[in-house]
């Protein structure tokens, strides 16, 4: 393990929960095989999936400038970034766990643009980040992070990864975090400035100093059960096994004991999750049986 990254260190940047309570200069290159991979054929790619268990667009993100929010997520992730570099915090190219990383977002971010138009022009990024937290996130613009303590206390199997993964980028491609700021503008600066959000003008002043959220953005019950959606089949397209998410779930739940129950929290109970990945697999299963697997595979981290 290189001694220039701490995969225990103690970097505590304000993130999205996934869980119950839910060099520098290599990124270009890396950024550049991202592009490039999105662009390969999608195969396996026949079936309708889910699609008709997700919702519309909310109205609310036409409230929101998408070019704004992205911006927004690309100078907050690149301050994280930098953050962590400094702290010794941020995993290096050729660590193992960030290899496997980008190896499984290469399979699922090519099946990003048929549930986003915009995905094809985003720059998207994985790192990965020395902290114990069990948390990862895929903030505006694909930008994607993953906390080395969801690695390696759960122990997770690629196909638990991919689930995990799925979910994030599923929560950045169905906007989730535009839609909450546009709900909030529409209560910060009422009906009455709706027009002038558009044309931005000084409403723009306030949109602006709302994307300093985006670290901190709690999704509601409906957006974590969408990125459930969304994500499991995003991950049987790229040919990871969407039952993974049963064993996903076990682990969270084991590893959150004394969460809040359900009606107090903002994330669908781990339960509740199981049931509904369940009740969807006779649909995804088929795909994922069609979906090309991958030629590698890795493990997790040893334990601590």
């Amino acid at each position: 393990m290189t001694p220039h990254f701490d995969p225990h260190a103690d970097f505590d940047a304000p993130v999205h929960a996934f869980s119950c309570r839910c060099p520098f200069h290599a990124r270009r290159l890396f950024t550049g095989a991202l592009v490039a991979g999105a662009a390969l054929p999608v195969l396996g790619q026949t079936a309708d999936g889910l699609r008709e268990d997700v919702g519309k667009e909310s109205r609310f993100t036409k409230l929101v400038p998408a070019e704004q929010v992205e911006a927004a997520a690309e100078q907050q992730y690149r301050q994280m970034v930098q953050q962590a570099a400094q702290q010794k915090a941020l995993g290096p190219a050729d660590h193992p766990q960030v290899v496997r990383l980008r190896t499984i977002a290469q399979r699922i971010i090519p099946f990003s643009q048929t549930w986003n138009q915009r995905a094809k022009q985003w720059r998207w990024e994985v790192n990965l980040f020395g902290s114990k937290q069990l948390n990862a996130f895929c903030m505006p613009g694909g930008k994607i992070a993953f906390f080395y303590g969801i690695l390696s206390e759960l122990q997770l199997t690629d196909d638990e990864v991919a689930t995990i993964m799925g979910h994030e980028v599923a929560h950045a491609l169905r906007e989730h975090a535009r839609e909450r700021m546009g709900k909030t503008a529409a209560t910060r600066i009422g009906a009455g400035l709706l027009s002038s959000i558009l044309g931005l003008g000084s409403a723009g002043d306030t949109l602006l100093n709302m994307g300093g959220q985006l670290l901190t953005l709690r999704f509601s019950r409906e957006d974590e059960s969408e990125a459930d959606i969304v994500g499991m089949e995003l991950a049987a397209r790229a040919g990871y096994d969407p039952a993974a998410g049963v064993t996903l779930w076990q682990k969270m739940m084991k590893a959150s004991q004394g969460a809040p129950p359900e009606f107090l929290s903002t994330h669908p109970a781990g339960e509740t999750r199981i049931r509904d990945i369940q009740s969807r697999l006779p649909r995804v299963q088929p795909i994922y049986a069609n979906a090309p697997k991958p030629d590698r595979k890795f493990g997790p981290p040893a334990p601590k």
